[in-house]
């Protein structure tokens, strides 16, 4: 009978490269995101009218009107990758700035997810998973966490008419977790 084993040295270098195999597995998928969560609460906009003359008909004659914040376009989040719901919702400032705002947001924790505006349509399912890195976005930053209200502040250089969607984005695997239109 012949018996075949492996040298020590042999053994040992499967055993690291066992190892390093798992660490970067780890590294690189994160499994601990699925039981954590982290809960923002960014201040919303306060006097946030649906439109200027809805403003108008509620500002009193008497005083001078202050110029309030307004939704600009706003849409519900889809599931795509991961379970997602919330609102996402443009917002032009007083001051003529713009901020998207995500309300109520509920998705899972993943490794590298941002908030991105895309121009490209929210689908429906696994059809709507890859294609927010087809056309132009711009990337509003980090999630700040999983659930609750957050606010991004847009760039100057960001013209929010030219995006017509938000995406919770995994950069790591080029996936959507969610997705809302913004009309």
């Amino acid at each position: 009978m012949i018996r075949r084993t492996l040298s020590k040295p042999v053994a040992w270098v499967v055993i690291a490269l066992f190892s390093i195999g798992g660490a970067v597995g780890l590294y690189w998928f994160q499994p601990w995101r699925l039981v954590t969560d982290t809960t923002v609460t960014d201040a919303l906009s306060i006097d946030v009218s649906a439109s200027p003359a809805a403003s108008a008909a509620s500002a009193p004659s008497s005083k001078p009107r202050k110029p309030a914040a307004m939704v600009l376009t706003q849409g519900s989040f889809v599931t795509h990758e991961h379970r997602t719901t919330g609102t996402a919702r443009m917002v032009r400032n007083a001051d003529g700035s713009h901020q998207l705002e995500l309300v109520g947001l509920d998705t899972s924790d993943g490794p590298d997810l941002r908030v991105w505006l895309s121009d490209q349509p929210v689908r429906d399912g696994a059809d709507g998973w890859h294609v927010f890195d087809d056309g132009e976005y711009a990337e509003l930053g980090k999630l700040k966490g999983n659930h609750g209200n957050q606010v991004y502040r847009l760039r100057d250089n960001i013209d929010p008419s030219d995006f017509r969607s938000v995406s919770i984005w995994c950069k790591r695997f080029s996936v959507s977790f969610g997705a809302a239109a913004l009309t």
